[in-house]
């Protein structure tokens, strides 16, 4: 148990103050769009300790804010005011930007940055609906631009062992499944933009592409969303839904997202402790990862035999060592990033099709549910 604790803080204490390395002679010049709370662990942690990447400019319409944020993490040149966006998108010196904005506000601004001739990554979910999504992948092949939707679990080894132990084959076939991610609401302000209709708000669109992705990365497999429940924080906002999907091969699923979580106990003032693991149910046992949301943070792999013992494993490395013990799933993201604009063959990657899919289902859900879908963008080249 020492010895767990030990190499989890120094596990923790890299991953959140890596190494500032040489950068190369020509590395891949980054802006940020928007300085998001996430944008530090996705982005700019993880350009840090890259020695082909640096991240040189980022924009946010809040002058205050953003020359803060350019001070606190170094970089170089801050965009403010009403057109900070497409200042950036101007500057002929990036080659790539990190779209970390609303959810409403993804398909506009990659649209733009792909126009302006930018590799993009964008925040899950990449759209507010299906519709967008396909319109985004579709002018990145037209400009023969990388755009790639940043689930970054997909990119951790331990998802990537999880999926190994299932095709391995020594538990059989699928049987069922399930996903949860249900956080406390406390975990984001009452005017968070996630609680706002108009900015692509909701748990389903926050949360649920993280136990979505995972059955589906899983189980190699596209589901038919068959019913789906909601309560809803606010008119056509979802505070939690519970979806029933079935996957290839008649798998049934649920998918379990909240972001209300209610306490229990005496006047319920007693907290519940959050539900972040995914579960296979197979012939012959099960497959249980928890917290696949940030492996790297902490994470167990737990196989139950029928009949027979559990036996737990964690895995922080790929098998082939192209990596470090202590990265986060966004640092084998930006490796699998640059890999492929740099011509090489990434350990990961998420296609269109598999981001196409994602907001697919999200809109059958909320269908189902009785919500609308999220608004279709105004924007138009």
């Amino acid at each position: 148990m020492s010895l767990d604790l030990f190499s989890f803080l120094a596990r923790l204490r890299k991953t959140n103050n890596p190494p500032v390395v040489e950068k190369g002679a020509n590395p891949l010049r980054f802006g940020l769009l928007g300085a998001a709370k996430i944008a530090p662990d996705a982005i700019v942690k993880p350009i840090q300790c890259h020695e082909d990447a640096v991240l040189v400019a980022v924009a946010a319409r809040d002058q205050r804010r953003v020359e803060a944020f350019g001070r606190k993490w170094g970089i170089p040149k801050t965009y403010d005011g009403s057109n900070a966006y497409q200042d950036l998108l101007d500057n002929t010196e990036i080659d790539a930007v990190y779209v970390a904005l609303p959810n409403a506000l993804h398909y506009e601004w990659t649209m733009k940055a792909l126009t302006a001739g930018k590799h993009v990554l964008c925040e899950k979910p990449i759209a507010n609906n299906e519709e967008e999504a396909h319109k985004m992948f579709a002018l990145a092949q037209e400009k023969n631009l990388l755009l790639i939707e940043t689930w970054q679990p997909h990119f951790h080894p331990a998802v990537y062992r999880t999926k190994e132990i299932i095709e391995e084959g020594a538990l059989g076939k699928i049987v069922k499944m399930e996903g949860h991610l249900c956080v406390w609401s406390s975990t984001f302000g009452k005017d968070d933009i996630r609680f706002k209709y108009g900015l692509g708000g909701g748990a389903l669109m926050d949360l649920g592409p993280y136990p979505i992705n995972l059955l589906r990365y899983l189980s190699s497999s596209e589901p038919t969303v068959e019913s789906a429940t909601t309560i809803c924080r606010s008119k056509n906002i979802d505070k939690r839904v519970k979806a029933h999907l079935t996957f290839a091969e008649s798998i049934p699923a649920v998918v379990i997202v909240d972001s209300g979580m209610d306490g229990w106990g005496p006047l319920q003032l007693l907290p519940p402790w959050p539900k972040v693991h995914g579960r296979v149910e197979c012939e012959n046992g099960t497959v249980e990862i928890f917290n696949y949301p940030l492996p790297s943070l902490y994470h167990s792999i737990t196989v139950t035999l029928t009949g027979g013992k559990a036996g737990t494993e964690r895995v922080w490395k790929p098998q082939d060592g192209r990596g470090e013990g202590w990265w986060s799933a966004y640092r084998y993201q930006l490796e699998a990033f640059i890999d492929k604009v740099r011509g090489r063959e990434p350990q990961a990657w998420r296609t269109a099709e598999d981001s196409i899919n994602s907001m697919r289902i999200i809109d059958a859900i909320y269908t189902k549910s009785g919500l609308p879908l999220r608004q279709t963008s105004q924007f138009e080249l």
